[in-house]
Formats: C-alpha cells, structure tokens, sequence
C-alpha cells in the first residue's frame, strides 16, 4: 500500500481503518512477545531451580524483584492465552491494542490478526529495532538505507511474506548512552517515518537527558514532533524540569507501564526506576496544569507472564478498571480522560 494511501489512516493487522473507529486505547502493550535474552543465570543454587520451570504462582513469591530468572516469565508465546487475557480489556471497554513488538522479540504477525479476529481488538504492528541485546548478529554491518528499506516495507507491503502491514515504527530501544548502532537504527526510523507518513515509538534510556536527546536526532532528521510517541516516562524521566522541557517539543508523552512499581524489578542492567500509579498520575496532572493534556498517552506494558491476570498480575485492563477510577476520584476533568484514552492515540496512531 502507498503512504498516500495510508494517509489519514490507522492501520491494523486486519488492515486500515478510520482513526475515529479506534476507540479506547492502550499505546504500548505486547500481546505475544519472547524476551528470554534478558535471562540471567542467578548465583544462589537455590534459585536455579526454577530457572526452566514452568511460571507458577508459588514460584512468584518467590520470585521478589528476580523476573529475569525464571525463562517460562520471559516468553508470552501461546495465541489462546494471549486472547484470554487481552478479553479482560476489550471486556472494560478497550478497543485498541498497539502491541510494539518488532522483529527483534518475536513478532508475529499472523498470530496477531488471528487475536484481533478472536477478541474484535483492533491491532497496531510494530517495527523497527529493540535494545542492543535484542539486536541481530550483523547489526553492526547493516547500513542505514537497509534499515530504513526494512522498515518501510514493514508498513507499506507487509512483514515476510504475510501481507500484514505494520501500524507503528517502534517500540525502537535506546539505552544511556547512546551507542553508535542505536543512533543509526534512530536515523533509519527518521527516514521510514517522513517515507511513510507511520509514528514513532521509542523506548528510551533511563535518564532525564535521554528523551530529549533522541529527540534531537528525530527532529534533527525532519521529524516532526507530532509524530513520535516517547514511551516509557515511567522510568526514564523523574523530574518535573525535563518533563516540561520534553512536553514543550510536541511529542506524545506516554506512561505505559501502569501496574508495576519499584518494588516489583529490577533491571538487567540496574538502571531501572519505576513511578508508583499515584506518582505517574501526579504527573500527568502536571502536564495537564502546563497545559499538555492533549499528548498524554497510556498502556501497561505487559510483557511478562507474572504481569497477566493468570499470575496474579493487573493485566490488560487495570487501567480502564483501576487508573480511570482514581483519575476521576482525583477531579480529572472529563475531557482529559477522554483525551488521554481515545483522543491523543488517535493523533498520535493516524498516518499523515
């Protein structure tokens, strides 16, 4: 399909739709998802047991901050669990899912239209590239016109040979600081996106410089703010001055991994610094006061076995069913919660 055919339109791995079809939606979820390369090899021998173990509710108590020890929690692999727990959303009222799996964890393009037929969910494809671990071997050899042609075949004939297109360029990963193939993978995302009209989603690295640095290189490129979703603001920026200064560009600001606190990981790399759900919703009434409603965007990142409703976790609709609540104990005014769930996804997910 021709961008300009994409052009004021939303697409789905059933294919493009009117953006005011998509309803309710959650801007960065993963429905099937294989993340065993952050497996770490504990050193206590009491805690291998339960390195190739099947996940088991005990086991999570065990568990603690250890998600990375457990390979069974890493790998969300089966379609019919997948529909069972994304049900829960579309149940609460949900209507769109924006699953940022690319190519680097498993994406599965055949598997997600057969969820969004089985639950009436519609569903965004990602593409692009992931942290450096996740990357390909030859990653090093590969130029940037081969990432970006990639990349733009993904949205514009399809991934492989399924004929199914993606929706969104992303989730693209970056670490602090950036490292050479990183700023080439941001550079190849640049130019797919002005190639083909799609948005951006980025993971960034956990620092309050590393959003608007990768901001730099976007915008630098020809990017328009407008057109990147920068994820992950639940770790990656923990004061109000950066916030405001990143607001201040234009970009989607999204709290994405509601539901999971501090107190629940650790990152491989020991970077990571989670909000608690009071605290991501403190910010998003800052932005609200600066006046930034209209870039707010949400999800819960569920990416983890532990994370589904079958393990005990929040799900898929712990948003629509616990946050919205608080959002409105808290006087969020009406609009603005219809803004951050339905209205700024629209934006951000149609093709310009």
């Amino acid at each position: 399909m021709s961008p300009s055919k994409l052009s004021g339109k939303v697409q789905t791995v059933l294919g493009p739709i009117e953006p005011d079809d998509l309803g309710v939606t959650l801007t960065h979820e993963h429905l099937l998802i294989d993340l065993r390369r952050y497996f770490t090899d504990p050193a206590e021998a009491s805690r291998r047991a339960d390195v190739h173990a099947p996940l088991a509710m005990d086991m999570i108590g065990r568990m603690g901050t250890a998600w990375a020890y457990n390979l069974d929690n890493l790998a969300l692999l089966s379609v019919d669990d997948a529909v069972r727990e994304v049900s829960s959303f579309r149940r609460a009222g949900g209507n769109a899912v924006v699953d940022t799996t690319n190519g680097d964890k498993g994406r599965d393009p055949l598997a997600l239209a057969r969820i969004s037929r089985a639950t009436g969910l519609h569903v965004i494809m990602g593409a692009g590239h992931y942290v450096p671990l996740f990357h390909p071997s030859d990653i090093d050899s590969r130029t940037e016109e081969s990432i970006t042609e990639t990349i733009v075949r993904d949205v514009t004939v399809g991934v492989w040979d399924t004929g199914i297109r993606s929706g969104v360029i992303g989730e693209i990963g970056n670490l602090w600081p950036l490292g050479d193939n990183e700023r080439k993978i941001l550079r190849a995302s640049a130019r797919a996106q002005m190639e083909t009209g799609a948005p951006i989603s980025i993971h960034p690295g956990a620092h309050n410089d590393s959003p608007a640095q990768i901001m730099g290189i976007l915008t630098e490129m020809g990017v328009d703010p407008r057109r990147v979703i920068m994820g992950h603001l639940d770790f990656a920026i923990d004061d109000f001055g950066p916030l405001k200064e990143l607001a201040d560009t234009g970009c989607f600001l999204e709290y994405d991994i509601f539901g999971v606190e501090q107190s629940d990981v650790f990152y491989v790399d020991d970077y990571l610094r989670l909000l608690t759900d009071v605290q991501r919703l403190e910010s998003i009434e800052f932005l609200i006061e600066q006046g930034h409603h209209d870039q707010v965007v949400v999800a819960q990142d569920v990416c983890q076995k532990r994370q589904q409703v079958a393990y005990g976790g929040k799900g898929y609709a712990h948003i629509l069913e616990n946050i919205v609540p608080r959002m409105r104990k808290r006087s969020f005014a009406e609009d603005h919660v219809k803004a951050i769930l339905v209205d700024n996804p629209r934006r951000a997910l149609t093709f310009k």
